[in-house]
């Protein structure tokens, strides 16, 4: 009877597989964390970078049998690439050199991964004295080696059958745990917390108290730069983002009344449009003992739809005509403040879906605001914590009501007579996006979902030599040649912002330009440009270059781990900047004579990436940046793609991501940190004539756009604004992404734009 056979005293012999870390130190010295699956079946134990269930195709990265000389201890908890792992050591008591290390997400999996090794151990031991030599199983060629040479065999994952599973059911448990270091720049003075998002946010949230199971912070760093001080709670809540939309826009008291004390008692005064209204408000005082009279409000909200269905609504205080002052009401100012609601997976497969809800608050420093100077302990009294307690009572709502939770499957089938749920259905989407970044292509396919372009801190397969061959190998695709990158697979997050970005991602962008040419000799000097180059960051109204590093880019394994790196140095210059001002809305501006694509030096460029953002207002305004290339664009590239392919080929690969470096803290969220498919978010018109491709973003080619750049344009003087621009990497052979250029609006002033006569050449 084999190792692997049934026997008829024994019984079945167990199978056990799961998800692990492989950790140690690379050949270049650098800390690594894979994920990997390991299978401990009989005597044999082997180790697949893919679930060998899930695709029985899938190369075992390395094999061996359990021998009598092998050992499995526990070594404990460790911080691996900032978080906690617990750790279990594997070695051969006789020899030194055959070890190496797992780890898991919690001592409870370390223990039972320890005793599947003994259940292995003694599978081998019954063996040995059933054939009557214990030879095969101590051959030290034989017995299992975490870093051992690869076996390139797909028998093993052939003849697993059923397992046991241990630990988490899919590599996401394991590379989307959330970080317990937030990533920081070590290039930066500022404090930056990723959010889920492309660039990194300078934020400082600290928990200020935990009340009715909910969380409450203050941001520290905003505190200090706004003459307030801005607040969140954050709460989980059992039902979908889109139930939760439901009830916070819903008008109806009846069921507002069940968890919002405030601002329950709603009605419509304008509908703007399908993403904006402007709603009225009163509020009994015997609810608040503050209060002494009755009070009302006025406030209109913003609401959007991302593209990982999470949903965002904007409040602010305003007036109306429709609303003037009513007698025996006084009326109240309510904070600007903004909901967010985010999807969670479900505890269990197929179980109430759940949502975190975080509401953000500013408490003026006047007013409400007297409490945080001396009576922190009086803030459960106030205004904004009656505002910020509102998560709890939609919380206990929908727990005490299941039957709300109908009302997202009625809200499907009103098509016509709801305007949220018909703008909805005509997928008119919205991202945090930048000045002009709002809008979001439609929801994409299931599958896609998989992939969510958001970033987690990394755990990286290292593989300095041949991590990835199994896999080319099980395509059919072997390569013999690896890209610089490719060398530093294996280092965490945190060292890859230490590394050079060139190395990282400069050299994909590189071959997109023609290598056996020599660069061209560009003089920036020689550029016109209507706005002016600013020459320090106290500086403004102007334009400068901030760089890659602030950006989050695709990296080479992203189709496989969704890992995001640092952008690295953009492949192309930015040399002018144009602000400019007509009646009529500014086209193919590079034909104008006045443009520096016509001028002497912008003839000699090889390539000229020309991006107009036309900003819909009276007058019309365009912003225009001008990417200038030293190279010309290597054939069948990228890069060569996007400039001389097809305009659908454009709309499906055209990104930019904002990001609000500094301003005001709602202005900061309306934008956020995502990247947006400009191509199938707002209308682009493409102009690819001699040395040049212009895409004319026409931002007024939706509603939601021109409401997010009106709430910009408002606070424009006070803004500084970055932006980058690439092409979306989707296929392997496209990755690492690569930013083309990103350029810095420093404080602009409305005023300061140029006229442009429309004389254009046709």
């Amino acid at each position: 009877m084999g190792s692997n056979g049934r026997d008829i005293d024994r019984g079945p012999i167990p199978a056990y597989g799961g998800w692990v870390y492989h950790v140690g130190t690379s050949t270049l010295g650098y800390q690594f964390c894979r994920p990997r699956f390991l299978v401990i079946k009989g005597t044999h134990v082997t180790m697949f970078k893919r679930d060998p269930v899930e695709y029985p195709r899938a190369v075992a990265v390395t094999s061996g049998l359990v021998g009598t000389h092998l050992m499995v201890e526990e070594v404990g908890r460790q911080i691996i690439s900032g978080r906690a792992l617990y750790v279990m050591k594997i070695y051969n008591r006789v020899d030194q050199s055959r070890q190496g290390e797992f780890a898991c997400t919690s001592a409870e999996e370390v223990e039972k991964w320890i005793s599947a090794f003994k259940h292995a151990k003694e599978e081998a031991e019954y063996v040995s004295e059933r054939i009557g030599s214990g030879h095969r199983i101590i051959n030290g060629e034989d017995e299992f080696a975490i870093n051992g040479p690869r076996t390139h065999s797909r028998s093993a994952s052939r003849s697993i059958g059923k397992l046991i599973t241990i630990g988490a059911r899919g590599p996401d448990g394991l590379m989307r745990r959330p970080s317990m270091v937030s990533p920081q720049d070590p290039n930066s003075d500022g404090v930056y917390n990723h959010r889920e998002g492309d660039t990194f946010e300078q934020s400082d949230w600290r928990c200020f108290c935990t009340v009715n199971g909910l969380r409450i912070f203050e941001d520290a760093t905003a505190s200090k730069a706004e003459k307030g001080t801005i607040m969140k709670s954050v709460g989980v809540v059992e039902a979908s983002p889109e139930i939760i939309f439901e009830q916070i826009m819903s008008l109806e008291s009846t069921s507002r009344y069940q968890w919002d004390i405030l601002t329950g008692n709603l009605e419509l005064v304008e509908q703007i449009d399908g993403h904006t209204d402007v709603v009225y408000g009163s509020f009994d005082p015997k609810y608040y003992k503050r209060f002494q009279s009755k009070r009302d409000f006025l406030f209109s909200r913003y609401w959007r739809r991302d593209q990982d269905g999470s949903y965002s609504i904007t409040q602010i205080s305003v007036t109306h005509k429709a609303r003037p002052l009513k007698s025996g009401y006084q009326r109240v100012d309510l904070s600007p403040g903004i909901w967010e609601i985010t999807p969670l997976p479900a505890r269990h497969h197929g179980g109430t879906p759940r949502s975190l809800v975080t509401q953000i608050v500013e408490v003026k420093s006047t007013g409400w605001g007297r409490w945080r100077k001396n009576h922190y302990s009086k803030f459960h009294k106030t205004l904004p914590y009656i505002l910020l307690c509102r998560i709890a009572g939609l919380r206990e709502a929908f727990g005490a009501n299941p039957e709300l939770i109908e009302l997202e499957a009625q809200a499907k089938k009103r098509l016509g007579g709801n305007q949220v749920t018909k703008v909805l259905e005509t997928a008119e989407l919205v991202t945090p996006g930048g000045m002009p970044s709002m809008l979001m292509q439609a929801p994409p396919d299931p599958a896609l979902l998989e992939t969510q372009e958001e970033f987690y801190d990394a755990l990286m397969a290292d593989n300095p030599e041949d991590d990835d061959d199994d896999e080319n190998e099980e395509h059919g695709l072997v390569s013999k040649h690896k890209t610089p990158s490719q060398k530093f697979r294996g280092v965490s997050w945190g060292l890859m912002l230490t590394l050079s970005s060139k190395k990282l991602v400069g050299s994909r962008g590189e071959q997109d330009l023609d290598g056996g040419v020599p660069s061209v000799d560009l003089d920036p000097d020689m550029f016109r440009s209507a706005l002016r180059r600013t020459v320090n960051k106290h500086d403004s109204n102007g334009w400068s270059d901030p760089g890659g590093k602030g950006f989050m880019v695709r990296s080479r394994t992203y189709n496989d781990d969704s890992l995001k790196i640092s952008g690295g140095d953009p492949l192309l210059k930015l040399l002018a900047v144009d602000w400019l001002k007509s009646e009529e809305r500014i086209d193919h501006i590079a034909k104008h004579s006045s443009s520096c694509v016509q001028s002497a030096a912008g003839k000699k460029a090889p390539f000229i990436l020309v991006i107009n953002l036309q900003v819909p207002a009276k007058p019309n305004y365009s912003l225009v940046f001008y990417f200038v290339a030293e190279k010309p664009i290597r054939p069948g590239s990228l890069l060569d793609q996007f400039a001389n392919g097809d305009n659908a080929f454009r709309n499906s690969r055209f990104k930019l991501i904002p990001s609000i470096v500094e301003g005001y803290w709602m202005v900061k969220r309306a934008v956020g940190t995502k990247a947006c498919l400009l191509g199938k978010a707002v209308t682009c018109n493409y102009l690819r004539e001699d040395n040049f491709l212009e895409i004319d973003v026409d931002i007024g080619s939706s509603s939601v756009a021109r409401g997010v750049v009106g709430l910009v344009l408002g606070y424009i003087t006070s803004v500084v604004v970055d932006l980058a621009i690439l092409i979306e990497a989707k296929m392997e052979h496209e990755l690492p992404e690569y930013l083309l250029g990103t350029v810095r609006i420093d404080r602009i002033k409305v005023e300061s734009a140029v006229h442009l006569d429309q004389d254009l050449e046709s």
